[in-house]
């Protein structure tokens, strides 16, 4: 096989640059950290709200209350 035919996808450490002997890295060649850039992205200013909207969620109760109520008369009818 040839090297750039490998199945080891990790790199050849020998060959990779930045890296010191022993196969650490030197200071300044990693990126920062997450909490050194607060301004990356774009700001949000657009936050929807969050649950369900008043009118779905009464009329879900309606008909549940409805349904209930069907089967309740149906089950008196049924004893008398």
């Amino acid at each position: 096989m040839t090297p750039s035919h490998s199945s080891d996808p990790d790199p050849d450490p020998r060959s990779s640059t930045g890296l010191e002997p022993g196969g650490s890295v030197p200071p300044g060649e990693t990126p920062p950290a997450e909490s050194s850039m607060p301004g990356a992205g774009p700001r949000e200013t657009h936050n929807p709200t969050k649950g369900w909207a008043k009118g779905p969620l009464t009329a879900i109760i309606v008909v549940a209350v409805l349904i209930a109520a069907f089967f309740l008369a149906y089950a008196l009818v049924l004893l008398l």
